[in-house]
């Protein structure tokens, strides 16, 4: 009966009852916080989260927070971009030539097996701990856009090659009518998922190499001196720039997506 309820409502209430459902539990689990807080009663092992919002407050109202977020935010995000092109490239490259994928693919596979830790070591001895998450954030994307756009191209309905062969249709004319709705779909979820893996593992590698004015420092800063509540604003900075990016992305995918499939 609740299922057949919920078919009969439309898009609107459908929407306002699934964000009151999430608001609903996120209440919850800040009701659950503060109480654990109140029952260790102790600052430098759990804060409460109106403590914490109350620090994130102070942090936001300063210069260096937001100097630390934007200089975060635009180094991890160069090496977002950047693995999301080289990984369509490639992709494409190997969907056309298989020296080409059996030369990646050994490559690819390191990528997604060898733990983040790893590679932020290795890349410290190659690249300066300014650059370091640009690394890490590319590292992270290439493998993900990589793998799906490969497949989506590997999915391309035959009819529609087989139909653009009549036609004569090459070159480019064949990547943007037939190719590009084909793939999309893989792509959007790659770069979906990517953003979050880049975005994460960026700011674990600023915690290790330390580069200056960024969150991984402030983050290492606040372990160092055993400033709870810094490490509990910091951290919920982090979601939060990551739950706007993800939703800003999300309807910039849409949209583009839409426009394109729009197209005569």
């Amino acid at each position: 009966m609740a299922r057949s309820g919920e078919k009969n409502l439309t898009a609107p209430a459908r929407r306002t009852r699934t964000w009151a459902a999430r608001l609903a539990a996120a209440a919850f689990w800040l009701v659950v916080w503060e109480l654990a807080a109140r029952a260790i009663d102790a600052r430098i092992v759990l804060v409460g989260p109106l403590e914490v919002l109350a620090r994130l407050g102070g942090l936001a109202a300063t210069g260096e927070f937001w100097a630390s977020v934007g200089l975060s935010l635009a180094r991890i995000g160069a090496g977002y971009l950047g693995g999301a092109v080289l990984g369509v490239l490639l992709a494409a490259l190997s969907s056309r030539a298989r020296v080409v994928r059996e030369l990646v693919a050994p490559v690819v596979g390191a990528m997604k097996a060898v733990p983040v830790a790893s590679f932020v070591i290795l890349v410290l001895l190659w690249v300066s701990s300014s650059y370091l998450s640009v690394v890490i954030a590319l590292f992270m994307a290439l493998p993900v856009v990589y793998t799906n756009v490969l497949e989506g191209i590997e999915q391309t309905d035959p009819a529609l090659l087989e139909m653009a062969d009549v036609f004569g249709i090459v070159g480019w004319e064949r990547v943007r009518l037939v190719y590009a709705s084909q793939v999309l779909p893989y792509l959007r979820a790659a770069l979906a998922l990517s953003l979050g893996l880049s975005w994460k593992a960026g700011i674990a590698a600023e915690v290790i190499g330390l580069p200056d004015l960024t969150i991984g420092e402030h983050l290492y800063n606040a372990k160092v001196y055993l400033d709870t509540p810094d490490l509990f604003a910091w951290t919920v900075a982090i979601v939060v720039v990551s739950v706007v990016l993800e939703a800003l992305v999300g309807r910039a995918l849409a949209a583009a997506q839409a426009r394109w499939e729009a197209r005569p």
